[in-house]
Parts: C-alpha cells; sequence; structure tokens
C-alpha cells in the first residue's frame, strides 16, 4: 500500500526524488533563532498582488490570506511566508518526511507559528493536493521542474488557486544551465549516483579537471559559493529527475493548463537596456514585448531560471501613469524593508536605499498614522511637490500605493502580448 505522497500512476519520478531530498535535505540553510534574515518581497503576498495589480489586496473582513508553499523543502521559504504574512493560514507540503523534519524544527526555532492564524506542514505532492479554490497566493520554487510530468503539476496548483489567484514560480532555463547540463551528464556516464558517494565524486571532479576546463571554472566563478552546502551541490548535480524550459516551452505550458502569464518577478533582468544602447536598443524596443524577451534570452546565456508571477484568470492593473489619481490614493510603508526606520536601509531586493531629509518626514508622517494614509491628508513639506515626493519613495519602492476607492478607478488588462 502507497502512502499518500507516492503515487506511481502520477508521477514515476516522486519515490526517486522523496529519497533524493531524505538524503540530501534542500536547501542546506543553517537553523538559526529568531526571525530569517533580511526580506524577500515575492514572499510578501501584499507585495506580489501590488506588483502584479498596482494595487493592495482586497480580503473580506475576517478572511485570513491563505497561502500555499509547495514544496517547501526545509521551510526556508515558510519561514519567510510566514513572518511577512502575519495573521494568514499557510500550508506548506513537501514529499520529504526528512526535509520537513527540518522545516518543523527551523519554524519552531523562528516563533513562526505565533504570526499566522494557522500553519500545517504535511507530508504531501503537488500532485496529490485536494484544495480546489482554496488559496490565493502559491509559492512555488523549484519544485515542477523536478517532476516527470511538469504540466501535471501545474494544473493541480491552478485548481488549488481561487480565482484571480497568484502563483509565483520558479523554473529552471535552459540556457544558463549548459555547464550544469554537461556536468551532470559526465557524472552520470560515469556511473556516479544520487548518494554520498556521488557527492565526493561530484565534488572531487571539480578539483582535478584542469584549471581552465569551462566547467571547472563555471562552477568555481559562478556557483562554489551556492553550493557549499552538500544539500545545494547534490541539488544541482546529482538531481535524478529534472527538467528545464526555454522561454517559448515555458509559455506553452503556462497556456496549456488555462493560466495566464503576469510578468518577471526579477523584471530588471529582462531590462534590454542592461545589454544593448543606442540604435540597437531602439530596434529591441521596438519589437513586441515578448519577441523583446526572446531576444534577452538569445543576448544571456547566463539565465539560468524563470521566476514568474501567473494568474488564475484575468487581473486587472492600475497605470497609476495615466490615471490622475495619486491625489486620493492610499499610501502605506513597503513591509520588506531591512532596517526601517531608518535613513538608509536595504530595499525589498536587499538593494541600498537613502532617504533625504523631505522624504523621511513622509515616512515620519506615516508611522505616525499606523504606516496608512491618504495623500491628499499629506501636507506638502518646504514648498516641494508631495506627489513628485511619493513617486520618488514608490520608485524606491519605499512606499506602496493602492487606490482609495477602488471602484471610482479605471484599470487596464494585463496580458501577454502575442510574438
Amino acid at each position: 500500500m502507497h502512502s499518500p505522497y507516492e503515487n506511481p500512476q502520477k508521477d514515476a519520478a516522486t519515490s526517486l526524488v522523496s529519497a533524493f531530498y531524505d538524503r540530501f535535505p534542500y536547501p542546506g540553510d543553517p537553523l538559526q533563532d529568531g526571525p530569517p534574515p533580511g526580506y524577500n518581497w515575492r514572499w510578501s503576498y501584499t507585495n506580489v498582488v501590488y506588483a502584479c495589480t498596482g494595487a493592495t489586496p482586497a480580503i473580506n473582513a475576517g478572511e485570513s490570506i491563505r497561502i500555499l508553499d509547495a514544496g517547501c523543502g526545509t521551510g526556508v521559504s515558510t519561514d519567510y511566508l510566514c513572518h511577512l504574512n502575519p495573521g494568514s493560514d499557510i500550508l506548506a507540503i513537501d514529499i520529504s518526511s526528512h526535509a520537513l523534519e527540518v522545516a518543523r524544527e527551523r519554524l519552531h526555532r523562528s516563533n513562526a507559528q505565533q504570526q499566522v492564524t494557522r500553519l500545517r506542514q504535511e507530508q504531501c505532492s503537488i500532485l496529490d493536493l485536494n484544495q480546489e479554490n482554496s488559496f490565493h497566493y502559491i509559492n512555488c520554487v523549484g519544485v515542477l521542474h523536478h517532476l516527470r510530468d511538469p504540466r501535471m503539476g501545474l494544473q493541480s496548483l491552478g485548481n488549488s488557486l481561487v480565482p484571480g489567484g497568484l502563483i509565483h514560480l520558479f523554473l529552471y532555463a535552459d540556457g544558463g544551465r549548459w555547464e550544469i547540463h554537461r556536468t551532470q551528464r559526465a557524472l552520470k556516464l560515469m556511473g556516479i549516483g544520487s548518494n554520498d558517494k556521488g557527492l565526493t565524486l561530484g565534488r572531487k571532479l571539480f578539483k582535478e579537471l584542469p584549471p581552465g576546463n569551462r566547467l571547472r571554472k563555471h562552477h568555481e566563478q559562478r556557483w562554489a559559493l551556492d553550493t557549499a552546502a552538500d544539500a545545494n551541490f547534490a541539488d544541482m548535480y546529482l538531481h535524478p529527475q529534472e527538467t528545464s524550459y526555454n522561454l517559448s516551452k515555458l509559455f506553452n505550458l503556462i497556456r496549456s493548463v488555462d493560466l495566464e502569464f503576469i510578468g518577471f518577478s526579477n523584471p530588471s533582468v529582462w531590462d534590454l537596456s542592461r545589454l544593448l544602447s543606442g540604435e540597437l536598443l531602439e530596434l529591441g524596443l521596438s519589437l513586441p514585448i515578448e519577441k523583446q524577451w526572446l531576444l534577452m534570452e538569445a543576448l544571456d546565456p547566463d539565465i539560468s531560471h524563470f521566476e514568474i508571477f501567473i494568474s488564475k484568470g484575468h487581473i486587472s492593473h492600475y497605470d497609476w501613469h495615466s490615471i490622475n489619481s495619486l491625489k486620493s490614493a492610499t499610501i502605506m510603508v513597503n513591509k520588506c524593508l531591512w532596517g526601517f526606520p531608518c535613513s538608509s536601509m536595504l530595499g525589498p531586493d536587499f538593494e541600498p536605499l537613502t532617504l533625504d531629509v523631505e522624504e523621511t518626514k513622509i515616512i515620519q508622517l506615516l508611522e505616525q498614522n499606523l504606516n496608512q494614509i491618504e495623500i491628499n491628508q499629506i501636507p506638502n513639506i518646504n514648498h516641494s511637490s508631495t506627489q513628485d515626493l511619493v513617486q520618488r519613495l514608490l520608485k524606491k519602492r519605499v512606499l506602496i500605493v493602492s487606490p482609495t476607492n477602488i471602484e471610482n478607478f479605471s484599470s487596464s488588462k494585463k496580458k501577454l502580448e502575442k510574438a
């Protein structure tokens, strides 16, 4: 008799992957007391909804935000989800019993359960979810590409979303994993397996290859720090089941299960101005948006993964540039700031931020009003334009803005442009 998370008829790789993560519980981040260090805004539901819609979440009074951490591993992501979404209802699932043991200890030591209304941690495959229309937000990072049939996994996640719900998805990209794939093939050709002996031999390979060898150089220059923990090295080079994507294949996957691509959660990576300038940049920007992304994929062979938001059904996006709306909008302080309140801090992507005197005064005013206020209630500071100050703070992502009366705002549908 099979346990609930072993379903060979659904995905033949499940038992292999479960055994692998029991041996190498991932990620290998150390346990520590207290809340997790820093912030990742992609684990904050408010920040995610704001990034995808230009507004803050509209949740019914008395209702908790329901979040699924699909493939929680050793609980690093669950820890952040609990601390960045106070009062929420969180379900964290994984197929590895050993990884879940580590996760439970991590969350106990960080007091994560005290931050939320309910926290459940269950041994379960995403293929066996029985949570139809249950979750407002699903975090699924580094999971689908370890299924034999990723489409079936994404379909299960989509079924678990409420209408308009969002998924943050992380999947491997073909282009930036060329050296990793070559290393994986070499290890398999030598019969090196997904076990402790394989770990020893895998590390030995990079020490014995000539210093100028491309695979060794790529590992040492890019991945040595990330794979310092044994579990992380094994996950990268010894995994028994892995799939990777290009953009066209990724978009087809999303469309095949009737979900909507919203955008990248690391949009700066997909900005053509990062690589091009002048006439070539103009040519690139003249392309439809999907072709711009395909161009970036072709130009940057270091893109090793895709970080994206997708939704169940169309969602509206408030365009603050075309609406004369800031005068009647509500602003609040972004909760994903490290070192707040201070004139020098780290932003949502851990980037350094510095506030000038006038910007600091707006933050202080917000603090006096429980970090939320209508813009028309803010007096001009030193005769400067309040809207300009707010725009500067929005650009720095120190503030989040939302319609005070959503029904008064026209909205535009944000759709994936066809190439």
